[in-house]
């Protein structure tokens, strides 16, 4: 799509913004989507970052308002000490005046009815629910209340919108750094390609997910990924965000915090439950203890966690260690109870320390899951911690270089197709759910399954080759 906003207009809103030249990449706009619709607009604008709301009133008066944070549907005000409402022409002629954010805490409001919306009176409010055209025009159902929470200089609303909301137009542009002035970090393409960063994406992503089966001749009831790492790198973390996508609601089901011991005592097979469906999917999580210098999970444990020995709510206990008297240990595990992949997670941020000791029993697992050819994956967590870019708009993630060095350092080290390491952000200071943060989250849990899918059909294939064979020698 392109838009109507003019060069002139261009560079005095990137004048305002102050940080360089700019990029305004058209998202939505009312006359291009029959009318306004405030679904429309958050499936097409929401998690997008920066972003320009103009509005071309049918006085030939242009004004709208920058956000430099992420619409969103939480039903919340959004801080933002860099936003502002503008004026560019009045009645036709260039009228540029910057009205800066007084109020930061009322500085956008976001709400899953509401249309762009600045401020907390509301300075800027430009619609509710959806309307079409009538006699060429948009009548937006919202309103101008300026000086509320943006320093108006004196002047009226009247004196920006003409007194009314009638619309020729409403675009919603996204504000991106112009090639060639991209932010210390940033590549200019991605180095892996993802689904786009919108509400269309997270649905498909959760659709597929929540349809999710083994394979049907297998005849098991889930799936199990085995998630193994160091103390806080962000196993019972990642649960707990898998859960929250679907849940709808941030939940801590598994035990996480910061201690120098693991905080996972018991193993923990976790189902998780759709919110949609109201039913557990066909996968399950499976949570151990960490990994330590001296302490945590050794060799034998995870031997026997592999092979499907372990039974869920087994509780760890070091002056006890698993054995085949420990009580409910599975001696004739079937297929349904080992593990079709593994996934090693880290702590982005750390990997560049990771104590020797810790690294050298990784690749003795490694050894083993490379004997019984069960997949193996990577997810690393905290990549906001390693990109000031990424920690400000985690759909920046694919473009930040610091963040592929990441991956390439855990590929080297492991020996790890680059393919098969995921990097993601837990969620961990949140309240609400971010859309990028499931996206992400998301697409790695997809491939992880897909990685046990040829795991179990590779199983299949030889159970089926084995059976051929016992045939043949009966005959």
């Amino acid at each position: 799509m392109s838009g109507k906003i003019q060069k002139a207009h261009q560079n005095q809103l990137e004048s305002w913004i102050g940080t360089g030249p700019k990029d305004f990449q058209l998202l939505y706009s009312i006359s291009q989507n029959n009318g306004y619709n405030a679904k429309t607009f958050h499936q097409n604008c929401d998690n997008q970052g920066p972003t320009v709301t103009v509005l071309y009133n049918s006085d030939n008066s242009i004004f709208g308002g920058y956000t430099s944070v992420n619409w969103k549907q939480s039903g919340k005000w959004i801080s933002d000490d860099k936003a502002f409402l503008f004026q560019l022409q009045f009645n036709g002629i260039s009228q540029y005046n910057k009205f800066p954010v007084k109020s930061p805490q009322y500085s956008i409001y976001c709400h899953s009815s509401y249309g762009p919306t600045f401020g907390g009176g509301h300075d800027l409010y430009s619609f509710n629910g959806n309307g079409g055209n009538v006699s060429g025009f948009y009548q937006l159902n919202g309103g101008m209340n300026m000086g509320h929470s943006y320093d108006i200089k004196g002047l009226q609303a009247s004196q920006i919108n003409n007194g009314h909301m009638k619309v020729t137009d409403l675009e919603v542009y996204k504000v991106v750094d112009k090639q060639g002035n991209l932010k210390h970090g940033s590549l200019e393409s991605p180095w892996r390609k993802s689904l786009p960063w919108k509400q269309e994406s997270l649905k498909q992503l959760k659709e597929s997910l929540e349809n999710y089966e083994p394979p049907d001749a297998l005849k098991i009831p889930e799936t199990q990924i085995l998630m193994v790492g160091p103390v806080g790198a962000g196993k019972s973390s990642f649960f707990n965000t898998i859960n929250s996508i679907f849940k709808g609601r941030i939940t801590q089901k598994g035990y996480t915090g910061s201690a120098e011991h693991s905080l996972t005592t018991v193993y923990r097979q976790y189902k998780i439950i759709s919110s949609t469906t109201k039913k557990s999917m066909k996968f399950r999580l499976c949570d151990t203890r960490g990994m330590e210098e001296t302490e945590g999970l050794g060799l034998i444990e995870f031997n026997y966690l592999i092979e499907g020995n372990v039974p869920d709510w087994y509780k760890f206990d070091g002056s006890s260690p698993l054995c085949t008297e420990t009580p409910g240990f599975i001696h004739i595990p079937r297929i349904k109870d080992k593990v079709h992949c593994v996934m090693f997670i880290f702590d982005s941020s750390t990997v560049n320390v990771i104590p020797k000791s810790i690294l050298d029993r990784i690749k003795d697992m490694q050894k083993r899951l490379i004997q019984r050819g069960v997949p193996q994956t990577v997810i690393l967590t905290k990549v906001d911690k390693v990109s000031e870019t990424v920690e400000a708009d985690v759909s920046k993630v694919f473009q930040c270089d610091k963040v592929k060095d990441v991956v390439d350092k855990v590929s080297q080290t492991l020996g790890i197709p680059r393919s098969n390491i995921f990097p993601i952000k837990n969620y961990e200071n949140e309240t609400e759910l971010d859309q990028n943060i499931n996206i992400l989250a998301l697409q790695a849990l997809r491939q992880v399954l897909g990685f046990a899918d040829d795991y179990l059909e590779n199983y299949l294939e030889r159970m089926e080759c084995e059976n051929m064979a016992q045939m043949n020698i009966k005959e």
